[in-house]
């Protein structure tokens, strides 16, 4: 459907709506719009639900990122509820513009509810404008959810300060420390959300003396605490736990808790902990704490595990069909990582023979194995029997198998990583960079193979380039000028973003701004656009900006919305007026299907090549969210698409049609943050950025608290989380069948 005539379409049948809908509210909810503006919210309010045409306008208004007089008025309705479901709808939009009424909200609101929501909201909108109002919520009441959503706030905010406000995050960054050190003083009557929400709010925030206060959450009763206390010092390299850690690694029933302990051992480089680090590697029950514990053995790059941890993947390796078995396989990629770091420049002669034996086993195409031969073998990936075919093979990969390729370019670039301090020629460096050159110039190799099915050899030149960058050429900057040309999206936003890690340079200023006006062009993704704008700002000359302000013209919010972004931190002026509400392409059929399944039980059965699992949607909590997912599983878009990503203990994601963890549904769709936590099974929506959305989607292992807020969570599995457990990368999904149905509420 054309856009521009559906919206033309489509505006003159929503003013005619909009009329009716009014009408119908005042007529079944009288009380909706009966305060005043400007009247402090004194009097008694309504509990009703949220009337269906009226959740309709929110939706849309959240979806187009439109902050108007036609919200704002909502703040003043009688409805608790629809105050509460405007403060989200404009905490989701993110304009500055709503911060002055959420104040209001927060400060004044009768309902506890709204005061939270109100909370949660200017924290999503992450202005300094809210902070006062915060803080002065933190000192006057003892509300229990309250605290914790203000707090939460504040931590958000804090991370989103720049630089020249580093007085003013200190201030934010010691508010939440006098949280958590009153919440550990009462320890009688701790409240577990506040102490959550502040542990994530901490390690947001990164204030100064944050250890110790964090380190008395380790010895709580509630293992989620304990378990969060690790995870904010893991991420924060903070050691001052550590005593108390070494003792939770080896001890703690909950096998989050040991993980996040070996997490943070690993972090800290706590070279006390390497015994009890191998033992947990070696023999702990739960995979997640086996694999935490092999990475942090990984940072310590002590050679005394090299034995034992080699044993286990000889263990493992044996099993027969490794690649069907997802656990065990992802556990030997985490041991083959380990080791090639603990051993990187040592000859170990069993661990050579068994990376090569594990390379086959898994077809050539897993880059962890690739990477750890480079790292204690580099001419395994340069030489061959007759010393003259590696250019050849490497080429032919390409044309095969573009995984396969992808991962022979990133064991190359580890070469010319760990080479590069090296002094004088290096033989065996020399042979990576040639090999490399040959697969950039694969088309002109005058090798042609038939196949029967799309190969799609560009998906592995975004790996190649960055391994070439790797070695540091004389020819760099040509080679990524001329990949600037390139027909696929990501190849050209690879080459800009590789440009953008270079002096400012003329010469390459004029290909970006050259390049720039096709990729505005592109329709499906937009990641070449928004390389070539991040470029362009770092070659600091005005005709760089000048070029970043043709941006501001573009139909897509993200464009605009990068343009605007850039030109200010330039120093070039402030263009937020440019910015503009979102074109969506919803209809009013869509916003009615989405929100008609409130209430609903909504569940997508997943079918993998490991197994099922059933996931629990929250239409209520993500309407449009949900609808994609809906939608697309019914297209059968999700069919055969391959797990392109596994991190054990983290996440499984799925839902790239390209299988590089670039592809798309070739549209966007807006984050519809809400207050779901991450907990383990927790289904959320990838982004490389805000509002970009669009089919990626992925499971956690375990609670990641430092995802809440920033990631949409639209589902929950309810059942089969030992197929989750058990996918490995490689893994197919061969459907998703939806279903629906309306819940009986028992009188």
């Amino acid at each position: 459907m054309n856009l521009f005539s559906f919206r033309k379409t489509f505006c003159v049948h929503w003013i005619s709506i909009s009329f009716l809908t009014i009408a119908a509210l005042l007529l079944i909810s009288p009380g909706v719009f009966a305060q005043k503006r400007g009247q402090i919210l004194h009097n008694p309010t309504s509990g009703e639900a949220v009337p269906k045409l009226l959740l309709l306008r929110i939706v849309r208004a959240e979806d187009e990122r439109r902050w108007d007089d036609d919200l704002r008025s909502l703040f003043r309705a009688r409805n608790a509820n629809v105050r509460s479901r405007a403060a989200l709808a404009a905490g989701r939009i993110g304009n500055e513009a709503a911060v002055n009424g959420l104040v209001e909200l927060l400060r004044h609101d009768d309902e506890t509810d709204v005061r939270e929501m109100a909370a949660f909201a200017i924290g999503e909108i992450e202005s300094p404008l809210g902070a006062d109002a915060l803080l002065a919520t933190l000192k006057e009441t003892r509300e229990a959810t309250l605290r914790a959503r203000a707090v939460e706030a504040l931590g958000k905010i804090a991370a989103a300060l720049p630089k020249e406000q580093e007085v003013r995050s200190k201030e934010l960054g010691a508010a939440i420390l006098e949280v958590l050190s009153f919440e550990a003083r009462r320890r009688s009557a701790p409240d577990r959300l506040t102490i959550l929400l502040g542990l994530t709010a901490a390690l947001r925030a990164k204030p100064a003396n944050a250890g110790p206060v964090i380190t008395e959450f380790l010895t709580y009763s509630d293992p989620r605490i304990r378990a969060d206390a690790a995870n904010a010092l893991a991420r924060l390299k903070l050691k001052d736990g550590n005593d108390e850690l070494r003792k939770l690694l080896i001890s703690d029933s909950d096998p989050i808790v040991r993980a996040n302990a070996a997490r943070v051992l690993g972090a800290t480089e706590d070279k006390a902990s390497f015994k009890s680090l191998l033992d947990r590697a070696l023999n702990d029950k739960d995979s997640r704490v086996r694999v935490s514990s092999i990475r942090a053995l990984a940072t310590l790059k002590d050679t005394r595990a090299s034995n034992a941890l080699l044993l286990r993947g000889e263990k493992l390796a044996k099993q027969k069909d490794l690649r069907l078995r997802g656990a065990e396989a992802n556990e030997v990629l985490e041991l083959a990582t380990s080791l090639g770091r603990i051993n990187q420049g040592l000859a170990n002669h069993n661990l050579r023979v068994w990376l090569k034996t594990v390379r086959d086993d898994f077809g050539h195409n897993s880059p962890e194995l690739e990477i750890a031969l480079a790292r204690t073998w580099p001419p395994e990936l340069v030489l061959d029997p007759t010393n003259r075919e590696a250019e050849r093979k490497a080429v032919e990969s390409l044309l095969l198998n573009w995984r396969v390729a992808s991962s022979i370019a990133q064991g190359l670039g580890e070469i010319g990583a760990i080479t590069e301090s090296n002094k004088g020629p290096n033989f065996v460096r020399q042979l990576a960079q040639a090999i490399l050159t040959a697969m950039l110039d694969y088309r002109n190799s005058g090798i042609h193979i038939n196949t029967l099915v799309a190969v799609h050899s560009e998906y592995a030149i975004p790996d190649v380039l960055r391994a070439y960058a790797a070695f540091k050429p004389k020819d760099l900057a040509e080679v990524l000028r001329d990949h600037l040309k390139e027909s696929d999206v990501i190849i050209r936003g690879t080459a800009a973003d590789l440009l953008g890690e270079l002096p400012p340079d003329e010469t390459n200023a004029r290909a970006l701004i050259d390049a720039l006006p096709v990729a505005l062009a592109d329709r499906a993704l937009y990641d070449a656009a928004l390389s070539i704008l991040d470029a362009l700002a770092k070659q600091k000359n005005a005709k760089a900006n000048e070029a970043i302000k043709t941006a501001l013209d573009s139909s897509d919010h993200l464009i605009r919305r990068r343009g605007v972004a850039l030109l200010k931190a330039n120093g070039v002026g402030d263009f937020s007026s440019r910015l503009g509400t979102v074109k969506t392409s919803n209809t009013t059929g869509d916003y009615e299907r989405a929100v008609s399944r409130i209430g609903k039980q909504v569940r997508a059965a997943v079918i993998t090549t490991k197994g099922s699992f059933t996931i629990e949607l929250l239409p209520e909590d993500a309407p449009l969210t949900v609808d994609n997912f809906v939608q697309l599983a019914k297209r059968n878009y999700f069919n055969g698409l391959t797990v392109h990503r596994v991190v054990p203990n983290f996440v499984i994601q799925d839902g790239d049609p390209r299988g590089d963890g670039n592809g798309g549904p070739g549209y966007q769709i807006r984050c519809e943050i809400n207050e779901g936590p991450y907990e383990r099974g927790a289904v959320g929506m990838a982004l490389s950025g805000k509002d970009t959305g669009g089919s990626q989607w992925f499971v956690t292992h375990s609670p990641q608290p430092h995802l809440d807020g920033g990631y949409t969570v639209f589902g929950n599995v309810v059942s089969g989380m030992e197929t989750v457990d058990n996918v490995a990368r490689g893994d197919v999904i061969r459907k998703i069948v939806i279903t629906e149905r309306t819940v009986r509420v028992r009188k």
